[in-house]
């Protein structure tokens, strides 16, 4: 899956394949959200073999990702913010940065000398289950493991607004 623009989405109650597509609409692979009850994913190529993992530790906020026989390659977690969201992706090398000013649907991925490295847009309704166009500009990150990224910030993002609305009430 070398694709520099890609689309996919999320399920609407999380669980099942879906597919991700170039921009010619050529189907080059698919994501598996594991369960409904679990967030954990798995990027597959177009051949159905399993790429790149992602999930949460087990009581924690952070999204690890992993590549196919389970070594980590790192972790993306929140970080703290007002008037915008922030999150940083942090491997055993590098740091990335994740950031979309507030009520906007456009993020930007960037490394430790704020280069470009990707940028993604969440591209659905309301009430719809979250879609998302990625533009990867980078050699250093593969599109299978951005796609991993960008389902940790939504499960993020998920969470959060799973636990606010849950001490709201």
């Amino acid at each position: 899956m070398k694709n520099n623009i890609v689309y996919f989405k999320d399920n609407f109650f999380s669980s099942g394949l879906t597919d991700i597509y170039a921009e010619n609409k050529e189907k080059v692979g698919e994501l598996d959200l594991k369960s409904s009850f679990s967030t954990s994913i798995e990027v597959c190529d177009e051949k159905g073999f399993t790429v790149i993992k992602g999930g949460f530790r087990f009581f924690s906020n952070k999204w690890v990702i992993s590549d196919s026989i389970g070594h980590e390659l790192g972790i993306v977690r929140a970080k703290i913010s007002f008037f915008s969201k922030k999150y940083v992706y942090e491997t055993r090398s590098n740091e990335y940065h994740i950031y979309s000013p507030s009520f906007s649907r456009q993020y930007e991925i960037t490394d430790e000398a704020q280069k470009l490295v990707a940028q993604f847009n969440k591209m659905n309704g309301f009430f719809e289950s979250s879609a998302y166009k990625l533009t990867n500009n980078s050699t250093k990150l593969s599109t299978p493991e951005l796609v991993a990224i960008v389902m940790g910030v939504n499960a993020i993002t998920k969470r959060h607004n799973s636990s606010t609305a849950s001490s709201t009430t």
